[in-house]
């Protein structure tokens, strides 16, 4: 048992910190245009800021084993495959980036508009106000959103584990329920908060010491 849970433990860490990565290189840049296309932003484009939230909103309402089954064809166009741990990450990245995309903007809209102005006012282009402005001020809120985001989709990873995908999820459905095996049911659990429980206080340590600068 224990050889399983250490390989299901890697396969979950796998998954998740792939999806993770994609999120986060996808999710940026989805809340930057977000505000900066709002009627109020610095680029102003209302009907395309409202078409991307709506299409994001229709992501986030979905459940995810809903968008699992429902991305199966995608997955196995883009993976060839419907089972496993590269299956998992097709879904687990779709679900995650609207998510974590509508978390980054909260952050960047919580940035000091004086700091925007001031930028303004001494001729700084719209690049140089995302990079050296809106980023680094909102960091504290967006690390703490993309914490928020890898904890949700290590419980989406297991879940995923219902479809075959393998981790920790899969372990406990195929060894643990299926086998009546509490024994594995109540490993799989302990491991899955002891990652979570990581997960956050590493996430809550980088926040802080992005806010003591």
């Amino acid at each position: 048992m224990y050889e399983r849970l250490w390989q299901a433990l890697l396969d979950t860490v796998l998954m998740v910190s792939t999806s993770a990565l994609i999120a986060l290189v996808a999710g940026i840049p989805l809340a930057v245009f977000l505000v900066l296309a709002a009627p109020e932003g610095l680029i102003k484009a209302p009907y395309a800021q409202r078409s991307l939230a709506a299409v994001i909103n229709g992501f986030r309402a979905t459940p995810f084993i809903v968008l699992l089954v429902a991305l199966l064809p995608l997955t196995r166009l883009i993976t060839g495959t419907t089972i496993g741990v590269w299956a998992a990450v097709v879904p687990l990245s779709i679900s995650a980036t609207p998510f974590f995309a509508r978390i980054a903007e909260v952050s960047l809209r919580e940035v000091d508009g004086g700091l925007i102005e001031a930028a303004q006012a001494i001729g700084c282009k719209r690049w140089h106000i995302v990079r050296h402005v809106l980023l680094p001020e909102a960091l504290p809120g967006i690390v703490g959103g993309f914490t928020i985001t890898v904890v949700s989709m290590i419980g989406a990873s297991a879940m995923a584990g219902a479809v075959g995908a393998g981790g920790l999820g899969d372990m406990a459905i195929r060894y643990g329920y299926q086998r009546f095996d509490t024994t594995v049911m109540a490993a799989v659990i302990v491991v899955l908060i002891a990652l979570v429980c990581a997960v956050q206080l590493s996430g809550d340590a980088v926040v802080r010491r992005l806010k003591a600068r």
